[in-house]
């Protein structure tokens, strides 16, 4: 009798804790629906800069390394940030930021300087940094360690969400379906090519004020709501937290490279998608557009399938499993052609889906009191979307083909394999 009392008082108290930490859950889980639908509008933003400011490929990736150079080095202020003030205090720095940094795409619009664009992306991104620095290690201690990986998974499914609308409902509002030859565009008189640049510029000035202004708002929710912090490290050992131990764990090296390279595939694979696929199936802008949004929708579905499939099968060997499908891939996509290609890229997106979660839990895991510190070296590692586009578009550039390019996101899935392999062994932190 003593034993079934004992089982329901833990039973209710488990079942108050739950709801103690459900709307917190929901409010961090919506953050990933919002830095996902930012970053997918980027490769809308990059054919549509290109176009507007006449760019090369290696000049329009730098759209990638202004969002992606922020969280190299803003990871550290963030996670320092929060071990000091908590996660609820960066997570209202960064929507500030965020926020701020999409209403500045007005003055750069009105601007019609390539430079104000990225300096906007940069805010954003700054934002984001603090963002993902406390949600996703926020997520995976909100409930038991060893459902972690999974959870996680399916706070990212909405990242994956995002990943889906915005291209498909946004994207059209951006891209004006014009597509001017150099020629066309040489032979312009001077007023006529101001006013044809003013309009490509201006058409991402309402999409990117609204979402600011429902950051903002989201902003003063997250202020109002009561979210206690979650002590995951007492104040003797957040005094004995360091980088140097965290770094001891070979699962955190492991990580961040595993992260840098992983990053890296995403963006490359994402922001050229719409030039693949004009070039290698010969798409219009327009419905390319519409294909990268079954891109999002394939990943999104990956994320929930992944969340489904690791009730079943072990993180780390479902990652294996997907990363040697998406090398296969993507040597099809170097050498396949028409619409073969297109297809391809969209698989990818289905199989990669799981890895960004997926390489952050397994990276963090059994760091202790470490664990903020080590959360903010991998968000660090996303710095590979800010170097990694840019060799792809020289490699564009110098060869005349995008398809060739690809050979960035072909090395990247390996070294995500290698990973896989090893990043499991046990952790020395």
């Amino acid at each position: 009798m003593a034993l079934i009392t004992e089982i329901e008082v833990r039973q209710e108290v488990g079942s108050k804790e739950n709801k103690k930490w459900l709307f917190p859950f929901i409010l961090v889980t919506s953050l990933f629906f919002f830095w996902g639908f930012v970053h997918n509008l980027d490769p809308i933003l990059i054919p549509h800069l290109r176009k507007a400011f006449n760019l090369t490929d290696l000049e329009s990736s730098l759209i990638d390394s202004s969002v992606f150079v922020a969280y190299f080095f803003m990871a550290l202020p963030a996670g320092y940030i929060m071990r000091k003030y908590g996660y609820k205090s960066g997570i209202m720095i960064g929507l500030v930021l965020f926020g701020i940094g999409s209403i500045l795409f007005v003055p750069a619009a009105n601007s019609l300087q390539y430079i104000y664009f990225l300096g906007a992306l940069f805010v954003i991104a700054c934002g984001l940094t603090f963002l993902e620095t406390a949600a996703n290690p926020y997520v995976t201690i909100l409930g038991p360690a060893e459902t972690a990986t999974r959870r996680l998974n399916f706070s990212q499914s909405f990242n994956g969400l995002a990943a889906f609308i915005a291209p498909a409902y946004i994207g059209p509002m951006i891209l004006s379906g014009k597509n001017l030859t150099q020629a066309e565009m040489d032979a312009m008189p001077a007023a006529q090519l101001h006013a044809y640049v003013l309009e490509e510029a201006a058409s991402v000035k309402m999409p990117y004020l609204i979402l600011g202004l429902i950051i903002l708002s989201v902003a003063l929710v997250f202020y109002f709501t009561n979210m206690p912090d979650v002590k995951d490290e007492d104040k003797e050992g957040a005094e004995g937290a360091s980088f140097a131990g965290a770094l001891k764990s070979m699962r955190l090296r492991w990580g961040i490279l595993a992260q840098f390279f992983y990053v890296g595939a995403q963006v490359c694979v994402g922001s050229f998608f719409i030039k693949m696929s004009t070039t290698s199936a010969g798409l219009a802008e327009d419905v390319a557009a519409k294909y990268l949004g079954f891109f999002g929708l394939a990943f999104m579905l990956g994320r929930f399938a992944g969340t489904f499939f690791m009730q079943y099968i072990k993180p780390r060997k479902l990652l294996i499993i997907y990363a040697f499908i998406n090398i296969l891939l993507s040597i099809v996509a170097i050498a396949g052609s028409g619409m073969i290609v297109v297809y391809t890229l969209i698989a990818i997106a289905f199989f990669m889906s799981i890895m960004f979660p997926t390489i952050f839990s397994m990276g963090i895991d059994g760091l202790g009191h470490n664990t903020k510190i080590g959360s903010s070296l991998i968000v660090m590692a996303i710095v590979g979307g800010a170097l990694l586009p840019p060799v792809l578009g020289l490699i564009s550039d110098l060869t005349g083909s995008i398809q060739y390019g690809y050979i960035v996101p072909l090395i990247c899935f390996s070294v995500i394999l290698l990973f896989a392999f090893n990043g499991h062994k046990t952790n020395k932190a």
